[in-house]
């Protein structure tokens, strides 16, 4: 199964923030919408969109336990991951299992032709291998009974 594949069972939706909204705003965000991560996006109206970086709940939870001041007054900017990895439609899920259990990632934005076309969480991409392997298994128990 390829990101592909995962994305057009799950969807596609991307949200977003930008790198000089509080950590408060980043917050708000996450709980609305019930996800883990924003993709750290700069828009341009000459450019367009660039990815800048992503932000967790992990960061949030660390940015919080740093002392470094109210999530009113910490940007986006200042604790988001930059080192952003990411994915291609296709690559496969195996792969990608490989890549954010090397690199510690939960949570990988998806590109094409440079653009943005979606997120994959760690969750997203075992549920599409334990799905294939709940197939392999029904196919082999059919072949072995006859």
């Amino acid at each position: 199964m390829t990101l592909g594949e995962i994305l057009r069972v799950k969807g596609s939706t991307v949200y977003t923030i930008s790198p000089d909204a509080s950590l408060e705003e980043a917050t708000r965000e996450l709980v609305k919408h019930n996800i883990g991560a924003l993709v750290v996006c700069d828009r341009d109206l000459e450019v367009g969109e660039r990815l800048l970086g992503i932000i967790s709940e992990r960061d949030v939870a660390r940015a919080c336990a740093s002392g470094r001041g109210s999530v009113a007054a910490i940007k986006v900017a200042d604790v988001m991951t930059a080192e952003l990895h990411t994915g291609s439609p296709h690559d496969t899920a195996e792969a990608t299992m490989g890549l954010m259990t090397k690199s510690w990632v939960r949570h990988l934005p998806v590109l094409s032709g440079g653009r943005l076309v979606g997120i994959v969480s760690i969750g997203d991409v075992v549920k599409s291998q334990i799905e294939q392997l709940a197939v392999e298994n029904q196919f082999m128990k059919r072949y072995i009974t006859g």
